[in-house]
């Protein structure tokens, strides 16, 4: 990606003339705004759809060796053009002992691993004695994920009685989790001996941000379905499986929570990669010529319409988002607004700049996210090349000889926001970041309630600038940075981190971590909604989201004969 973007959008008045572009980083990477972001065709979870669904990936099941007390092994086969995969599932008798969604649990109801080929009966032995030791396991050569899994009890239980008694699940029960299973724990990019991301060669089908992930929580859905329809027939002869509607809305749940705000720290050109493809494919949908009558505008409506009948139907409560009632009737009148625009057109050089344009000054963020990120469908090709243009590499590296005043300058200009902050005001440092003695997980609490010595887990980007900016005040202009280190070390992680990112427009949420104002939620939504691409995340204490990954996404069997490529928002089953 280009680190000289255009990023005017949003931060001038309204040129109708000029083409469209990507928007201005100081309008967009506040937290809220971010948090307003929705699922799209370069999302991780919906870019793996349209790469399997063009691709006409094949799956088949080579073994499903479960018995009536849930426990067995299932060995699938996934076939495409860049490789075959195996993913391994291994099912345990649910218990309630140790059973927890953190990384400290040591009960799953499934564990799984996605391994490169075929693979032989060594590796599944392996790795079922290798995988429930997590830490202290060793995956096997050619292994990309581990990953566990644990039932909705009382869904996934209802379900299996319904199907053994001859008909579907409830379909009220079924909305209301819109899962059968939910993830908790999906492990790849070297952890645990699996290969590391960057070592994926040309041409492998996974090559790109987070694939291979949700390729292997795709499996565990597949798998949950698989094992309910197993588990009814081996309980009744009179027992059906799940109906493609249903099994289609069905999703693999997910919960998430801190750690992934230290994941946006951790990963500032990933994230920037991702959302500058994303304001790119907007830019390239707004710049469209359309006019009245045009078949693009007509597939625009139908998505909006049916992304606000899936709003309506969201039986989600959110605490620090916007309900979905308001947002359903918003897109309803979203979509009167395109249905004008197609039977009438425009005058206007680009037509959809100018809709998109009048529904951010008329509605609220998350509508106007929406039709933005419907809008990309109207340009593919363009979507899904940028979707697999984000390999890049977190390494960042001092420039010893670049003059103390030319490191100033990049901050004035790239991190002014962060020099403006008062971090002596009251509240500013109220919170310190730990991991937890007992969850083994990242933790924020307030600083007075803290043990002396807490070793503090977030990264000050505000506190670090000011204390750069301060040194390099007191120094020649023309002195390298160099010395500047030489006398401050302290100093060498910002030094890095700002000379490394220069230039990249999206890389930093502009936000203090630290403040007593900050709601964690928006961060963690960011990377759950957008760049996941979960659905109905609802949000819990204003830190913790669950939703529901690949929700109407099409089933193993539909991808070999051409699945529908505008699988998602599905409508709930019908009663």
């Amino acid at each position: 990606m280009s680190a000289a973007l255009d990023t005017t959008a949003a931060s001038t008045p309204h040129d109708r003339n000029a083409p469209p572009a990507p928007r201005d980083p100081a309008f967009l990477m506040r937290p809220e705004r971010l948090a307003a972001f929705q699922p799209s065709r370069v999302s991780a979870s919906r870019a793996l759809m349209a790469q399997a669904i063009a691709e006409r990936w094949k799956i088949t099941t080579r073994r499903f060796d479960i018995g009536a007390d849930s426990a067995g092994t299932a060995v699938y086969e996934i076939v495409t053009p860049g490789g075959t995969f195996s993913f391994l599932a291994y099912s345990n008798t649910p218990q309630r002992a140790g059973r927890t969604g953190r990384i400290i649990g040591r009960t799953w109801d499934m564990t799984g691993s996605l391994v490169e080929g075929v693979a032989t009966e060594r590796v599944v032995e392996t790795t079922r004695r290798e995988l429930p030791k997590l830490y202290a396991g060793r995956a096997t050569p050619g292994t990309l994920i581990w990953c566990r899994s644990n039932r909705s009890m009382r869904v996934f239980d209802a379900t299996v009685a319904a199907l053994a008694s001859g008909r579907q699940p409830d379909a009220a029960l079924v909305a209301q989790s819109c899962y059968l299973m939910r993830n908790t724990g999906l492990d790849g990019n070297g952890t645990f001996g699996t290969r590391s991301f960057l070592a994926l060669e040309e041409g492998h089908a996974l090559r790109h941000p987070l694939a291979a992930q949700m390729l292997a929580a795709y499996m565990m859905r597949e798998f949950a379905a698989d094992l309910a329809n197993r588990l009814a027939a081996l309980q009744s002869p009179d027992a059906v499986p799940l109906s493609p509607e249903v099994r289609r809305f069905l999703g693999i749940g997910n919960g998430s929570a801190l750690g992934l705000i230290l994941f946006i720290n951790n990963h500032p050109r990933l994230i920037n990669a991702w959302i500058e493809a994303r304001e790119r494919a907007i830019a390239a949908a707004r710049a469209l010529p359309v006019g009245a009558g045009d078949e693009r505008l007509a597939h625009l409506e139908s998505l909006v319409r049916r992304a606000a009948h899936f709003r309506r139907e969201d039986r989600m409560v959110y605490d620090a988002f916007a309900p979905s009632a308001l947002i359903a009737e918003e897109l309803e009148a979203v979509a009167g607004l395109v249905a004008a625009l197609h039977a009438a057109g425009s005058a206007a050089a680009h037509p959809l700049d100018d809709l998109a344009t009048e529904v951010a000054a008329r509605f609220h963020p998350e509508t106007e996210e929406t039709l933005l990120s419907l809008m990309i469908e109207l340009a593919p090709e363009e979507a899904d090349r940028l979707a697999r243009s984000m390999i890049v590499t977190e390494e960042m590296a001092v420039q010893p000889a670049m003059q103390a005043g030319s490191l100033r300058a990049i901050l004035h200009r790239e991190y002014d926001w962060a020099l403006a902050m008062d971090l002596t005001a009251p509240g500013a440092y109220e919170h310190v970041w730990y991991k937890s003695a007992t969850a083994e997980e990242p933790r924020r609490g307030p600083k007075a309630e803290a043990p002396p010595g807490t070793f503090n887990l977030g990264l000050d980007v505000p506190g670090l600038v000011q204390a750069l900016d301060a040194a390099l005040a007191e120094r020649d202009a023309e002195e390298p940075v160099a010395r500047l280190l030489l006398a401050r070390p302290d100093l060498r992680q910002i030094v890095a981190r700002v000379q490394s990112l220069a230039g990249l427009p999206y890389h930093q949420p502009r936000v203090n971590i630290m403040a007593d104002s900050f709601v964690p939620a928006h961060m963690v939504r960011l990377m759950n909604v957008a760049l996941h691409g979960v659905d109905k995340t609802r949000d819990y204490l204003a830190r913790n989201l669950r939703g529901v990954l690949f929700h109407g996404a099409p089933v193993a069997a539909d991808l070999a004969g051409g699945a529908d490529p505008d699988w998602f928002y599905p409508p709930e089953p019908r009663a």
